[in-house]
Formats: structure tokens, C-alpha cells, sequence
């Protein structure tokens, strides 16, 4: 059968490669829910993304007995672990992670490093402990800043550009004379129902028999780097 699995995918790393075995076999559709894919500000973010150099991202949410029986990776952290593995595309090269149980027996809020091949570093911090929620990614690329808001579906970019002709907020002058034009602009995101488009993209990959937008190779792969932090823990 094609099945939809929320996250995390499975508990384990050897339960997870169990499953896509059984999808390929028996070729069928297993699509995971990491939701924040279908955010309409991601979405809109992410046209503008290329090859970040550095992404820092802030997952907050007040206390809530329940889904304390796991990790705060695993309750949260893992839906920004998606998106970077999405976005990055580059095998990891360490990881450095720290983790405190707050009102809990597991984690309640971590931090973690994650440092890839290809030079980007990403710093996240997961917390159900906080006083406000928060769910905010920032990254930086060449010439470029970018700040997503998947709470309140935002987005701010800040870029240098030469070839515009309108009026910059701010013009920086290096040493060497060369004027660099600052622009800040606020995109307008269209409002959506990220759970319906995360089942109608599932019902549509076995319509047209394509691979899902989130498929379970993407949940393993956030499980995995999920588990590794909670394994370096210190």
C-alpha cells in the first residue's frame, strides 16, 4: 500500500532502510510530513536561495506535556533538519551538540552545530521550554541575507544589487572606494493550507506516478543526522 508517515519517519535508522526497501519493492509511494516544506513562505524563500554559506535557525514552543517522551530533536528540531538537507545537498562532515532535560526526562531544548563538505555551517536551536513560540530560519548566502518566518509565513531579504535602478535603503563605501547598494525587500506570500497541499502532493505522486515531494529517503535522512545529534549530546 501507499502510505503517508508523519515525522519522525520511524524511531530507528535500520527500521527507516527496512521501509524503503519495502516502497521499492514493492513499488509504492511513502511520503513523510515534514510540513514546513509546503510553507508558503519557504516556498517563496526558497526561489531565492542559492548555495547558503551559513543558515541559523530558531525552533521555540512553549511547554507541552505532551510528545515529552522524546527528544526535542526528534519533537522538533527534525522539521528544520529537513529543510537544511533539502536545501544543502551535501553529505555532513561533524556535528557538535549540547542538550539539557529543562521539565523532562529527554532534551527540552539543544543546540547543534552541523558543519557539510561543501563549507556550509549551520547553527540550530530547538526549545519546548520557551516563554513565545518561534519558528524562524535565517540564511546567508553571496550578497545576499535571507530571513524566513514559518510562524507568521515571512519573508525578508536583503541582498546587493548593482543593477537596480530605484533607491537602496543604504549605500556602503568599502576602503578602496567602491559603493556597494543595499535593498530590503518583503515579498508577498500567498496564504495556503500547508497540511491539505502536503496530502494533495502525496495523492498526486501516486496519480501521476512520480516521487513525492518529501519522500521516505528524505525522512531517513533527517532521522539520521537527528539521531547523530542526539548521539553526541555532551
Amino acid at each position: 500500500k501507499h502510505v503517508f508517515i508523519e515525522k519522525p519517519v520511524t524511531q530507528t535508522i535500520r527500521e527507516s532502510k527496512s521501509l524503503i526497501k519495502l516502497a521499492q519493492k514493492h513499488h509504492v509511494k511513502a511520503q513523510v510530513g515534514h510540513v514546513e516544506r509546503f510553507n508558503p513562505a519557504f516556498i517563496k524563500a526558497s526561489k531565492q536561495l542559492s548555495k547558503p554559506k551559513f543558515i541559523e535557525t530558531h525552533r521555540l514552543a512553549q511547554f507541552n506535556p505532551r510528545g515529552t517522551d522524546v527528544s526535542v530533536i526528534l519533537d522538533l528540531m527534525i522539521h528544520d533538519l529537513d529543510i537544511l538537507l533539502h536545501l544543502v545537498k551535501s553529505p555532513v562532515k561533524n556535528i557538535q551538540a549540547s542538550g539539557v532535560a529543562v521539565l523532562s526526562d529527554t532534551p527540552d531544548i539543544a543546540n547543534a552545530r552541523i558543519e557539510f563538505i561543501n563549507g556550509c555551517v549551520a547553527n540550530l536551536t530547538a526549545s519546548r521550554v520557551s516563554l513565545k513560540n518561534m519558528r524562524k530560519t535565517r540564511f546567508f548566502q553571496s550578497g545576499k541575507y535571507i530571513s524566513v518566518d514559518f510562524l507568521n509565513r515571512e519573508v525578508e531579504v536583503i541582498e546587493i544589487d548593482e543593477k537596480k535602478s530605484v533607491l537602496p535603503i543604504m549605500i556602503l563605501e568599502a576602503e578602496n572606494g567602491k559603493k556597494k547598494k543595499i535593498y530590503f525587500t518583503k515579498p508577498d506570500i500567498s496564504e495556503n493550507n500547508a497540511i491539505l497541499d502536503e496530502l494533495n502532493s502525496f495523492a498526486l505522486s501516486i496519480k501521476n506516478n512520480k516521487k513525492p515531494i518529501v519522500d521516505i529517503t528524505d525522512g531517513h535522512n533527517a532521522l539520521d543526522v537527528a539521531i547523530k545529534i542526539i548521539k553526541n549530546f555532551k
